[in-house]
């Protein structure tokens, strides 16, 4: 693979601040070299080079949380309930067979790259996902969900799970990692949660779960009240003990909490939830454009960051928010948390990457680092962090260790050098 040198009015390496009129050098590896003033960059003969002068180049964003296997299924499931959306969900994943679900991961992994996006933490059942990835050599992390919340399911779930990630392991690379996900409190059991976060501990695998979502999540375990309460009680699951202790509380009794869990959208906690969660070092996936959509409620971000645990934005999927737009997440979060620009920029590079375990080697431009990248056309700015978040920006490449995945068919010829 050859290097590559690229130019532009802005870098943003986010480990330090903005660089005007800088520059990025790439190995034959993918692997940055060297960031700083285009002036003081070395320009090795015969190096590809790509000149975006009136644009931003970043870090490849990072999208803390996807669905990929329902791309195409916008507006597929209408409840005005969550539960009842939940019972939706199940039934239009019924009606796709799994050639849609290998075309729908394929173009979601495809979808990321038109918006910057380099890595995903992916959950899903099907196993499209990082198969995608694997064939497209796309990054990410992609957990597979594992169901069952009635007690007795714990040993057939926990067989189906373990011999479904044998057949997975082999998509796996130093670009695509696997972990599990225990899909949710209200669909998992408690002796599930044990098993499985013994299990795969014991495999080296990292775990994801969506956790405090929705009002009836807590309700369910709070006073065993609420519509998972009568999903349960007409399947005839046990219903949680009376007074019981919150989502958050339960799963870190079932030992799911740690430095290697990813907990997806934390919406409905209490400041003693919050100190738990930073407490076990867990990193947390900020959704806010899907808890928007579903009237969960405002998750705490500010409070979230305030206590030092490892947040980053997620999109959630299609059905949810109809078009993945992770730059709109960052914006709304910084909107809800109050951050600065540079905050809200963090979120969706490198403090994602760290809430997902990616942080030690993307998320930011410096050498050593993989080359990932987004290229924004965003025109003059003495405002470049404002800027990479505008709706008006637009990505106009995308690389994977020095690899174009992403080319916008109007980009100006006068924008790039022949031959980048």
């Amino acid at each position: 693979m050859p290097s590559l040198r690229v130019a532009a009015g802005w870098v943003l390496p986010v480990l330090g601040p903005p660089i005007r009129d800088g520059a990025v050098l790439l190995d034959e590896d993918g692997v940055i070299r060297a960031v700083g003033p285009e002036a003081g960059l070395p320009h090795p003969p015969g190096v590809p080079e790509v000149r975006i002068p009136g644009g931003i180049v970043l870090p490849g964003l990072v999208n803390a949380h996807t669905h990929l296997e329902l791309t195409g299924m916008a507006g597929a499931v209408r409840s005005d309930d969550f539960p009842g959306w939940i019972r939706g969900i199940r039934a239009a994943k019924a009606a796709r067979t799994r050639p849609d679900f290998r075309a729908a991961a394929r173009q979601g992994v495809r979808d990321g790259w038109a918006e910057g996006v380099t890595c995903v933490a992916d959950t899903g059942d099907t196993g499209t996902v990082i198969e995608a990835l694997a064939e497209l050599g796309g990054r990410g992390t992609c957990y597979h969900e594992v169901f069952g919340p009635h007690p007795d399911q714990c040993a057939e779930s926990l067989a189906g799970l373990a011999a479904r990630v044998a057949e997975l392991r082999r998509f796996t690379s130093a670009r695509v990692r696997l972990g599990v996900s225990p899909h949710a409190p209200y669909t998992v059991s408690g002796p599930l949660y044990q098993a499985v976060a013994g299990w795969a501990r014991g495999e080296g695998l990292p775990l994801a779960l969506h956790l405090a979502e929705a009002p009836e999540e807590r309700t369910l375990f709070v006073g065993a009240t609420g519509g998972f309460a009568e999903m349960w009680a007409g399947r005839g699951i046990p219903l949680p003990p009376q007074p019981g202790a919150s989502p958050v509380e339960h799963v870190d009794r079932c030992g799911v909490l740690g430095t290697d869990t990813l907990c997806i959208h934390v919406v409905q906690v209490d400041e003693y939830d919050l100190a738990l969660l930073a407490a076990r070092g867990v990193g947390v996936a900020h959704c806010p454009l899907s808890n928007r959509a579903h009237a969960h409620g405002t998750a705490p971000l500010r409070r979230m960051l305030d206590l030092e645990l490892r947040v980053g934005v997620g999109t959630d999927s299609v059905v949810s928010v109809g078009r993945l737009d992770l730059r709109g997440e960052a914006r709304a979060a910084r909107q809800i948390g109050g951050l600065t620009d540079r905050e809200a920029v963090a979120l969706m590079t490198l403090d994602a990457a760290r809430a997902i375990g990616w942080g030690d080697r993307v998320g930011a431009l410096a050498p050593g680092r993989l080359g990932d990248l987004a290229l924004l056309r965003t025109g003059a700015t003495d405002r470049p962090e404002a800027a990479a978040l505008a709706e008006e920006a637009r990505v106009v490449a995308t690389y994977v260790e020095g690899r174009e995945v992403f080319h916008r068919k109007d980009w100006h010829s006068s924008e790039e050098t022949p031959g980048a």
